[in-house]
């Protein structure tokens, strides 16, 4: 009932009396009246009441919607976050599978390098050793090349040690004449210097080797190199057996041109092809179990 309803009853139930309406009757009509003003009162404030709380229920129905909007926002970039970081866990699950396939094969490696650093590091040390040996002189070559040392600086011989082998070269000119065997004078005096070192070898071969340049030879004593690189290997024997060298201990060989030292294709290296060796062999203790 709207606020104008109240005074219009009171002027109707006053104009009721004035025409002569009884007073119970009129009594029970204004109760009435107050009733149903109070009642339209109530449902006004009942009404108001709604209205605000609608109004109330509206707004947080909006607040709610926003929030809902946002909560959902949230969720939407959450769940793309979530799926970023399941990708990133992903791709770092493989680094890190990848990182410990490359420790592992790192690890090989280090331990193939560290193999390999010590199989060098042994090859290095019989290295040396083998170098130390090879540079290092006997006392048996110490005493020729001292012996002998007037003959070396003269150039007509040259001492030489390769793994234990002592060898004396001579040219061919310091003891034969070309084309010949016949030892000279001067090949006699330098061959019987060369026996007094050797007179007190005991435990080595000693090894008479000829050799010639690519030039052959062809007479009735030498019918090629072969004859005639011997022949000069057999002259050089029978002086150091007549000098006093044990015979037990002398071999004697010829390898005409087929061991040249220096090439054949100028005067110098044919001189230097024409030579003979006398070696002795590396010492029976110094040969290994195969060799011997």
């Amino acid at each position: 009932m709207s606020r104008t309803l109240k005074p219009l009853l009171v002027v109707a139930a006053l104009g009721a009396a004035a025409c002569g309406v009884p007073e119970q009757k009129y009594k029970a009509a204004l109760d009435e009246t107050s009733k149903a003003i109070k009642d339209g009162e109530g449902q006004k404030q009942r009404a108001d009441a709604c209205e605000a709380k609608l109004a109330d229920t509206s707004k947080r129905a909006a607040e709610l919607a926003v929030r809902l909007s946002e909560l959902e926002k949230a969720s939407s970039s959450a769940s793309a976050d979530a799926d970023q970081q399941r990708q990133l866990a992903a791709q770092l699950a493989k680094a890190r599978e990848k990182l410990e396939q490359e420790k592992v094969a790192a690890s090989l490696d280090a331990e193939q390098a560290r193999k390999y650093s010590a199989q060098l590091e042994q090859e290095k040390t019989a290295l040396e050793a083998q170098k130390s040996a090879l540079e290092k002189k006997s006392a048996e070559y110490e005493a020729l090349a001292t012996s002998l040392d007037g003959e070396i600086k003269a150039g007509r011989i040259q001492v030489s040690e390769l793994k234990g082998k002592l060898t004396v070269r001579m040219a061919e000119k310091v003891l034969f004449p070309s084309g010949s065997a016949t030892v000279s004078k001067a090949g006699k005096e330098t061959l019987e210097k060369i026996a007094v070192a050797f007179k007190d070898v005991k435990s080595r071969m000693i090894r008479v080797e000829g050799h010639t340049d690519n030039v052959p030879i062809k007479t009735e004593r030498f019918p090629s190199n072969w004859e005639l690189s011997s022949a000069r290997a057999i002259a050089v024997v029978r002086i150091l057996q007549d000098q006093g060298v044990e015979p037990t201990l002398l071999g004697a060989a010829g390898y005409a041109s087929y061991q040249p030292v220096a090439p054949n294709d100028s005067a110098d290296g044919r001189a230097q092809n024409r030579r003979i060796e006398i070696s002795l062999a590396a010492p029976l203790s110094a040969l290994s179990p195969a060799a011997q």
